[in-house]
């Protein structure tokens, strides 16, 4: 009878997710930190901490975009999902790039001091009011012809000027005629 080998059972590791967000990526941080959530849910890893990381220069152009925002993120998850992560990242259009590396090394301790998911959400929040606020300005825009209560106050602005260009003119012809 042949001996069967004991199966390795497989446990989740930690991992360490650097993601850098385009300009317009960064501006829309709601939907960017959703799109992760999203990327996170689809391969059933464990969120751990997540932290804004930096917004910097980057050392080259990449898809035309000259600054970037690093987001890093500690998750636990299987090994063999992180193919996963990689893969739906590349079919993102939200995040620009990540880099996933094992995180095994760090206690529990030091990852949860890089936890800043509530402020993370905060500045997510207060960028789509000012992202509101700066759109309800610039809907008062109007093309064509202005309404009708504007139009009749420049009429009367108009007419006035007409009746002084007119005072202004026979003042020039008295002058002229008494020359």
């Amino acid at each position: 009878m042949a001996e069967t080998m004991p199966v390795a059972e497989v446990k989740p590791r930690k991992y360490e997710v650097m993601f850098l967000l385009g300009q317009q990526q960064a501006a829309m941080l709601g939907e960017s930190l959703e799109a992760i959530q999203e990327i996170f849910r689809r391969a059933e890893a464990t969120v751990l901490s997540m932290t804004k990381w930096d917004e910097r220069r980057l050392a080259y152009e990449i898809e035309k975009q000259k600054r970037g925002t690093y987001l890093l993120a500690y998750i636990s998850c299987m090994p063999g999902k992180i193919s996963g992560i990689e893969r739906d990242v590349q079919i993102s259009e939200k995040v620009t790039r990540a880099l996933v590396v094992t995180a095994d090394h760090l206690t529990d301790e030091e990852i949860a001091t890089h936890d800043y998911r509530d402020e993370l959400m905060a500045e997510a929040k207060m960028r789509a009011e000012r992202d509101a606020e700066q759109e309800a300005k610039s809907s008062n825009v109007r093309l064509g012809a202005p309404p009708e209560s504007e139009a009749g106050s420049e009429v009367e602005a108009s007419d006035g000027d007409e009746g002084q260009q007119a005072d202004e003119s026979e003042a020039t012809d008295e002058t002229l005629s008494e020359g």
